[in-house]
């Protein structure tokens, strides 16, 4: 049985509050973990995905639960490792699977139960769930954690995931009933940006897409979020002005004049930006 998730708005800087509690946010993949007709697993968008991920199977969560919570991927840091995690995730060879369900295995991080012996109790306080949850999920069990809650103390919980370069928190209302399918305001996150400024070196010509360049000239990769309609003219104003190199598919500046500050998640393993956003425009 699948349930719609709870989904989150965003919050530009971490409070402090005793009404919120505050927990890590975790690099991975929204992940549903149902025992209504047996064991299955969904991703937020509803597709099933329990034959992917077969050490998650566990005796211990009783029938009749729906639980909410991320599966990561931890690297040998204990780091969410997003990129080893979508190579599992995209698998569906039976055989690979099992092969890497012993040799990159995933781990449930649960913070939320939404039915409890049969019944729904998304319309308990977040409180009283998180009880429900300690009930359910056994400590000490090999892929399946409940993930830590602190009362208030935003600010000190975001400074730590900052030193230990972690993607950010998440603020939820202690009060908050779980708000099936919805973006809501009880539910923030609070995004650990990294910043950069980047040479623009052209464009797509199909598909929005800005190529982006590292100062030392090495690829930054490409930027499609949060470009407003004005910084693009901008740019498709000045291939209009300035000589450019053109393929099929992209058109190229002649020089890395055209520059704009990005915020970005993290680096790839291959050194681009991931999923960067606009920031600033400016020429140099």
């Amino acid at each position: 049985m699948f349930i719609s998730p709870m989904l989150l708005n965003k919050a530009e800087e971490p409070f402090d509050s005793d009404d919120w509690l505050s927990e890590l946010k975790l690099d991975g993949i929204r992940f549903i973990y149902s025992t209504m007709d047996g064991t299955r697993f969904y991703t937020r968008h509803n597709n099933e995905v329990t034959n992917r991920f077969p050490e998650l199977m566990a005796k211990d969560v009783p029938k009749g639960t729906i639980l909410d919570g991320e599966i990561i991927m931890p690297d040998q840091e204990g780091k969410p490792d997003f990129e080893g995690l979508m190579v599992r995730f995209q698998t569906k060879n039976k055989q690979r699977i099992k092969i890497l369900s012993f040799s990159s295995p995933v781990t449930y991080c649960v913070f939320d139960v939404l039915c409890f012996e049969g019944k729904m109790v998304t319309n308990l306080p977040l409180e009283e769930r998180k009880e429900l949850l300690n009930r359910l999920v056994p400590d000490g069990l090999p892929r399946i954690t409940k993930t830590l809650s602190l009362q208030g103390k935003g600010k000190v919980l975001f400074e730590s995931i900052k030193k230990k370069d972690l993607e950010g928190i998440v603020l939820k209302k202690k009060n908050s009933k779980y708000e099936v399918g919805k973006r809501s305001d009880s539910w923030l996150k609070v995004i650990n940006y990294q910043y950069a400024t980047v040479s623009i070196v052209g464009f797509r010509k199909s598909e929005f897409g800005w190529l982006l360049k590292f100062q030392d000239g090495r690829s930054a990769g490409i930027m499609e979020l949060g470009v407003p309609s004005q910084s693009r003219k901008a740019v498709y104003g000045l291939a209009k002005m300035v000589k450019c190199k053109e393929t099929n598919d992209y058109v190229y500046f002649p020089n890395d004049s055209l520059k704009c500050k990005v915020k970005y998640r993290a680096l790839t393993k291959a050194g681009l930006l991931r999923l960067p956003s606009f920031v600033e425009l400016f020429f140099v």
